[in-house]
């Protein structure tokens, strides 16, 4: 019989991993709600219209990578390949333009892209969302990116940098696409497939190329930072005096844009200590002033980000990063015919991480099995019970009441 396996470009978070894991997702959580962001949960699927209309319709997301089926109600649905528009869609819908504003919202949800399997990027692949929706004032941009500057700190993650750019709104960008337009026109002998299909959909994108020899002949090309009106600029200028005030070391890269449509001004990127092409980047985003208003909401500013855990946890391996374990607090070691059921049912009820064997193991492979996978070890015989610990001197316990107290 043929042996089922996972499918291709998805992965399964193993026990040996998740320790790791969780430290990550936990930190993240625990600095939400340092930072004031409370907890959201979409749907896995959407309107394949919300994301048609959001990253546009010739976006590689939309063209290329979306997972969009139709139910049995005829229904085209699409499982969300980023956080943000779900997120803006729940924001309308539940009304949440009429709380005090800003809204500050986040997940951690896995996503859906079909694509090339990376390294470091699945199909399947989970992701921290954060959104800070309803103020346009550059203090908000500078939090966001500081946020994901000090997670990295607090992980112990040192070799990463930050990239930044303003991509304009709708006053000035259309100005600066005319001179792009004319300059690529001129140069088209530069461009190779993947950018010409990338500039038909939208000249910018034809940054995001990944070709080393087109991204190195767009580095003449004229740069969005020098056709800004006064607001963008003055918008820019105070990101980057914030960040400064945090502390926060940038790069501004005049050809950084975003792939999706709904970006304006502030945009970022942080590149992580994996120095491969594919999987240098662990975090994007930036600032969507339209994006609300696209989707049937009233106009509202709003800028965030989305980074990838499993970028995050390669990116604490490279540097040699690693978490412990979780141990038991005890391990039964019961000599035949002795009861200890209702003693770790006991223990588990007043918070104390207890078990016994299961696998009919010999005395000696009970206590074998207990040093690995708890701090303590109680052997359970007809004499009475005798506490281990690795380094002391063993210690009679008359009952679960004793027990409890030296085990607090």
């Amino acid at each position: 019989m043929t042996r089922i396996e996972a499918p291709k470009g998805t992965h399964d978070i193993l026990p040996s991993e998740q320790p790791l894991w969780q430290t990550v997702t936990g930190e993240m959580e625990r600095m939400c709600a340092l930072y004031g962001y409370r907890r959201i949960q979409t749907p896995a699927f959407e309107d394949t219209e919300l994301f048609q209309r959001t990253s546009g319709a010739g976006s590689d997301i939309v063209q290329k990578e979306m997972y969009t089926f139709e139910d049995r109600g005829d229904r085209s649905l699409t499982l969300r390949p980023e956080g943000t528009a779900p997120i803006c869609r729940a924001y309308i819908e539940h009304g949440m333009h009429r709380e005090p504003q800003p809204v500050k919202l986040y997940t951690i949800a896995t996503m859906y892209r079909y694509a090339a399997p990376q390294r470091g990027r699945f199909r399947e692949h989970t992701q921290l969302s954060l959104e800070c929706i309803g103020s346009a004032e550059p203090s908000v941009d500078a939090e966001v990116i500081q946020y994901y500057d000090a997670l990295l700190r607090n992980l112990g993650i040192r070799k990463f940098e930050l990239q930044l750019n303003s991509i304009g709104d709708r006053t000035c960008r259309p100005a600066y696409i005319e001179r792009l337009n004319e300059w690529l026109d001129a140069h088209s002998d530069v461009l190779d497939d993947d950018a010409k299909q990338k500039r038909a959909t939208s000249p910018l994108r034809v940054f995001d190329v990944k070709n080393p020899k087109v991204r190195a002949a767009l580095e003449d090309a004229p740069k969005i930072g020098d056709s800004l009106c006064d607001e963008c600029a003055q918008h820019f200028a105070r990101v980057c005096s914030y960040l400064d005030e945090y502390g926060v070391p940038y790069t501004i890269v005049p050809t950084l844009v975003r792939g999706i449509d709904y970006y304006t001004r502030t945009t970022f990127e942080f590149l992580g200590p994996d120095e491969s092409a594919q999987a240098s980047t662990i975090c994007g985003g930036g600032r969507y002033d339209y994006l609300v208003e696209e989707i049937g909401g009233p106009p509202t500013p709003g800028i965030g980000f989305g980074a990838g855990i499993e970028r995050l946890v390669l990116s604490l391996e490279l540097e040699g990063i690693t978490a412990e374990q979780p141990l038991l607090d005890v391990f039964f070691v019961v000599e035949p015919g002795q009861p200890a059921l209702a003693a770790v049912y006991e223990l588990r009820a007043a918070g104390i991480a207890a078990d016994s064997d299961h696998a009919g193991r010999s005395l000696k492979g009970q206590v074998t099995y207990g040093q690995k996978h708890a701090r303590a070890t109680v052997i359970v015989g007809a004499d009475g019970w005798m506490l281990r610990r690795q380094g002391e001197l063993d210690v009679a316990v008359d009952g679960v009441d004793e027990l409890k107290e030296l085990l607090t």
